[in-house]
């Protein structure tokens, strides 16, 4: 058994490299060399200590947006992506397809350790392979890109719909390119951030606004993805009288805002929280990226070696634009 350097959060406010044993495979699990990792604001909050407990446990090692390459088995040298979620499989969600709302799940990243170590072991059933075409840089946004599939299939969007999606980072730009493909009639995106108007133009949106009175109302679809109460309160406020909003984004735990509850019933809005991914958004991803129907890595614009984390991690806080996905790459 090798060693190697992992970066751990040994607890809220302590991170830095530790070195840890690569792990042996178990039955039913593979072992993967990981070679890209996404780093997002929920790293933040790990780091930080401000995500919800019941979803956490330290000390951990980072990571849970990654592909790398399998090691061993007859997948060996394929890239995979491979879902973080862990399901149990025979729970009453589980039978009913809900894997992310699983009553014992585990994640990798989160209530088990990450991928930002050397090599990794993963179920074997939860790795999907992709084919030689699909570059890494694609291939390492399948988990953002899962969560944002998700939270659209949940609002049921038709063809021609106006939406407007609240943020300016990766999960919003995400949204936008993959609501493309439901033939939207209009997207706007409403960011705080006006270096990000060309990652939003690349993505797919019709306009790009950093203004509310600018970006306007009367929306069918409100996709929110900034994580913030604010954001959330200006999403029930852009749509429409029987419009849906999508709650995407995580603020702090705990963070409340209010709500004119007769505002709600008077517009008839659905108001829908989205939680992460299911296996099925997960295998969508996969297909989209093996047809080549998406090709997420524009949205890369940071990357750094494993042993310029501190880098990677102040480039996540910063608010220099343009910024879409910050990368470790663990090939360097």
């Amino acid at each position: 058994m090798r060693a190697g350097q992992a970066l751990v959060v040994s607890e809220p406010g302590q991170i830095g490299l530790q070195v840890r044993d690569n792990p042996v495979a178990g039955p039913g699990e593979l072992l993967v060399t990981p070679e890209l990792i996404g780093m997002c604001g929920t790293d933040l909050e790990i780091i930080d200590g401000t995500i919800d407990p019941a979803y956490i446990h330290y000390p951990l090692v980072l990571g849970h947006e990654w592909t790398g390459i399998a090691a061993a088995g007859p997948l060996a040298g394929t890239r995979v992506v491979v879902e973080g979620v862990i399901p149990d499989g025979h729970c009453a969600r589980c039978v009913a397809g809900q894997t992310n709302l699983c009553e014992t799940y585990d994640e990798i990243g989160f209530t088990r350790d990450g991928v930002a170590a050397g090599q990794v072991a993963v179920p074997a059933v939860l790795a999907h392979p992709l084919r030689p075409e699909v570059a890494a840089e694609d291939a390492v946004l399948t988990e953002p890109a899962a969560v944002v599939y998700q939270a659209i299939s949940r609002a049921r969007i038709e063809p021609g719909r106006r939406v407007l999606v609240i943020g300016d980072g990766t999960i919003a730009l995400l949204a936008v390119a993959l609501l493309r493909l439901w033939s939207p009639a209009e997207i706007v995106l409403l960011g705080r951030r006006d270096g990000q108007r060309d990652l939003a133009a690349t993505s797919g949106a019709d306009r790009f606004e950093t203004d509310l009175a600018a970006a306007g109302a009367g929306y069918d679809l409100v996709f929110e993805a900034a994580g913030t109460t604010d954001a959330a309160a200006t999403a029930i406020t852009a749509a429409r009288r029987g419009g849906t909003i999508v709650l995407v984004g995580l603020p702090p735990h705990g963070a409340t805002m209010p709500l004119a509850v007769d505002d709600a019933v008077n517009n008839d809005l659905t108001i829908l929280g989205s939680f992460s991914y299911t296996s099925t958004s997960w295998r969508s991803i996969v297909t989209l990226l093996n047809s080549g129907r998406i090709r997420p890595g524009f949205l890369i614009t940071h990357r750094f070696g494993l042993a310029d984390w501190e880098q990677a991690i102040a480039t996540l806080r910063g608010a220099s634009s343009p910024r879409g996905k910050v990368l470790l790459d663990l090939t360097r």
